[in-house]
């Protein structure tokens, strides 16, 4: 296994949507297996391929003790019921912001054998992640969620060159996905 280098905001790829995969090979289980070691080295939540560089619809994530690779997921419902908390992510390092995500989510995926599964978030952390995840699949990403007066502190930040990186996490913070 090797680390990843993870990109930041402002590199094109962040706003690209991810191709389904279609080989569900050895080179995919690699790819996987380093999404995960960089995810855990960087101190996230979850990785999505297109953050490594890689246009492939996959992710990687952990919460608690419980992780997986997730490969061409489809939403198939979410919770009417919201939650709204602190959410970050590896390619805005540093920043943590109030987002709204539904509270559960049901998906379709596959594993990194090409089975299909469906999985159903057991936490609401779970859900915060799969979904965060999937925008980023999608050319989406987290400040694309935030109140009007969130992301012009964002991207101020952004500009004033805050970004960090890597930073541990300080006690009781959300990992950022």
């Amino acid at each position: 296994m090797s680390l990843l280098s993870i990109r930041l905001f402002g590199d094109p790829v962040l706003r690209l949507r991810a191709g389904e995969v279609t080989d569900f090979d050895d080179a995919l289980r690699r790819l996987a297996d380093d999404m995960l070691q960089t995810m855990r080295e960087a101190d996230g939540a979850g990785l999505a391929a297109n953050q490594v560089g890689v246009l492939k619809r996959l992710f990687t994530w952990e919460a608690g003790d419980e992780h997986g690779a997730f490969v061409n997921p489809e939403v198939l419902e979410t919770s009417e019921e919201i939650q709204e908390g602190d959410e970050g992510c590896l390619s805005f390092p540093g920043l943590f912001y109030p987002t709204k995500r539904p509270l559960r989510v049901s998906l379709r995926i596959n594993d990194v054998h090409g089975e299909e599964h469906k999985i159903e978030s057991a936490t609401p952390l779970q859900a915060r992640i799969f979904l965060h995840e999937l925008d980023h699949l999608n050319g989406i990403l987290f400040i694309d969620h935030l109140a009007r007066h969130d992301r012009k502190e964002a991207m101020r930040r952004i500009r004033n060159g805050e970004l960090e990186h890597p930073r541990p996490r300080p006690e009781g913070e959300p990992p950022p996905a």
